[in-house]
């Protein structure tokens, strides 16, 4: 199945990018999440929405990777840039 990277935040003020299945209800508010890193610090100076668009920054402290069964009380979803994701990857 295609997936495509997203950045998701949660009610518990956690900041997660990761993969999601292209089909995803996007409408939901636990969902699973591949491959994914969380922003342990952002780092950023335009918030958080920065992380999607551009990436985590050289003061970003970003964790391991791991996937998430199950991620609950999703609040938004963003898409990410191409760039952005190479960056999490990497981080």
């Amino acid at each position: 199945m295609t997936q495509r990277p997203v950045l998701i935040t949660t009610k518990h003020r956690g900041v997660f990018a990761g993969l999601i299945d292209e089909g995803q209800d996007l409408q939901a508010t636990s969902m699973p999440l591949h491959e994914a890193r969380m922003a342990i610090y952002w780092g950023t100076d335009k918030g958080v929405m920065q992380l999607a668009k551009t990436g985590p920054t050289d003061k970003s402290r970003i964790s391991a990777p791991a996937d998430i069964p199950m991620l609950h009380d999703v609040t938004a979803i963003f898409d990410i840039t191409e760039e952005a994701w190479v960056k999490w990857r990497n981080a």
